[in-house]
């Protein structure tokens, strides 16, 4: 089987009906999943390349007025959608294969394939030919082309461009959870994600123990995050909070003791613990109230329904969306008052906290931050110092609380004692130790 078995391209196109497309959508997409499938496992990149061509952009150089280039007189039913969509996960067949044979180098030559000047529109072109060219370029312009993109990037490359590309993990694991996405891209996007998390974890604990260390040279491994010193010192306040009073250790605590409650009382807990050793500054004081009465008149009709998991869940899952982006297209209030205000910090921690007590709200978490950078991502870097501060200690914190990397902080000086020990973090050194790790 080759390209051309795929290929249906005809001399006078309105000869086959409406109808008759319609049912070669179907019949032609699978055939060509299944052509992909194959050869990509057992062709080589370039080979793969050269078909993806034939299909797609071969013969869209054509000067004959009656001809139809590739695959696209299945399509030209007003069926731009569908071309697109297969284009889509032809091109996922080949990324998540490539991905996983660590073939990744070969990913921007099929990025850069659809980036033509033989692709761009001549006056001289024939109005069908002209037709598949604008479908080409919608699909460039389009945001599955970007997230598409994200797969060709080298992680250690993210910091360049576009400040939002530092965070790509996020963006990526929103493409995994989306169900209009094809299983193919869903499987590439979570890998990647989390290779992208490994070795950003991996990362942070050399940059840690190489900054602390006398002789050895910090240079050889650079700062994940772009907090500079300020990381270091950002680590050693998270670590400290250890001991019979952690985080984790209060969320266990938390678990039992709202056991067979209400939805009122489990509300009224849940606030308690989130903003357990919060302060009473002010402003924190001001959004606090503001989170209670947002959260007190969620869901009020089940308030004496006793608190199943599902509903556990779906509470937290609110929790997030209050603290974070709650229509999935603006931040929410709560999250804007707290940047502005300078609690980066303070909601990191209370969304840690939530996650703590309900590991199945992660994914939800990683999804709305994903909706966030998206919204902020319109705005120059300069104006979004506030989200991109927050977005770094997020990064840090969560890498600290992961399930295969442990911190311990040691006090060095033991003369220098402090009933206030985060007065004397520099008398403090920061140990790491990954427990599990493959570095792909």
């Amino acid at each position: 089987m080759n390209v051309n078995s795929l290929l249906i391209s005809q001399e006078n196109p309105h000869t086959v009906t409406s109808k008759s497309r319609q049912i070669n959508v179907q019949i032609t997409q699978e055939e060509v999943y299944s052509f992909f499938m194959e050869i990509v496992k057992n062709l080589s990149p370039d080979d793969v390349l050269r078909e993806l061509k034939g299909l797609f952009i071969d013969g869209l150089d054509s000067e004959k007025s009656d001809y139809i280039p590739g695959i696209y007189s299945v399509f030209l039913d007003n069926n731009e959608q569908e071309l697109s969509n297969t284009l889509k996960r032809c091109c996922y067949i080949i990324v998540n294969n490539w991905k996983t044979h660590r073939k990744d180098k070969y990913i921007q030559e099929l990025v850069n394939l659809f980036i033509n000047d033989n692709l761009k529109i001549k006056e001289n072109d024939a109005p069908l030919v002209k037709t598949c060219k604008t479908w080409l370029e919608n699909f460039v312009n389009s945001k599955d082309y970007q997230e598409l993109k994200l797969f060709a990037a080298k992680y250690d490359e993210s910091s360049k461009g576009h400040w939002a590309n530092r965070y790509s993990s996020y963006l990526l694991i929103d493409q995994s959870v989306n169900k209009n996405n094809p299983r193919e891209q869903q499987e590439a996007a979570r890998k990647l994600s989390k290779q992208i998390k490994e070795k950003f974890k991996f990362d942070l604990a050399m940059y840690i123990a190489r900054s602390q260390s006398a002789v050895s040279s910090a240079a050889r491994y650079k700062n994940p995050s772009i907090l500079g010193d300020q990381a270091l010192r950002l680590i050693k306040a998270i670590v400290l909070k250890r001991g019979v009073f952690s985080h984790e250790n209060i969320a266990h605590i938390f678990i039992k003791q709202t056991q067979n409650q209400t939805l009122e009382e489990f509300k009224i807990n849940l606030e308690k613990y989130l903003f357990l050793s919060g302060g009473k500054q002010e402003s924190v004081e001001t959004w606090k109230q503001q989170f209670i009465d947002t959260l007190s008149v969620w869901k009020k009709d089940y308030n004496q329904e006793t608190v199943t998991k599902d509903l556990f869940l779906r509470t937290c899952n609110r929790v997030i969306n209050s603290l974070t982006i709650e229509n999935s297209q603006e931040p929410s209030s709560l999250f804007i008052l707290l940047i502005t205000q300078g609690h980066a910090l303070t909601l990191v921690i209370i969304l840690l906290k939530i996650v703590l007590i309900s590991k199945n709200s992660r994914r939800h978490l990683e999804t709305r931050i994903a909706h966030l950078i998206r919204f902020y991502e319109n705005y120059p870097e300069d104006e979004c110092k506030g989200i991109i501060n927050f977005m770094e200690i997020f990064n840090i914190t969560f890498a600290i609380y992961a399930e295969n990397v442990e911190y311990n902080l040691i006090k060095m000086d033991e003369e220098k004692q402090s009933s206030n020990p985060q007065l004397n973090l520099d008398g403090y050194r920061v140990f790491s130790q990954m427990k599990v790790y493959r570095h792909k």
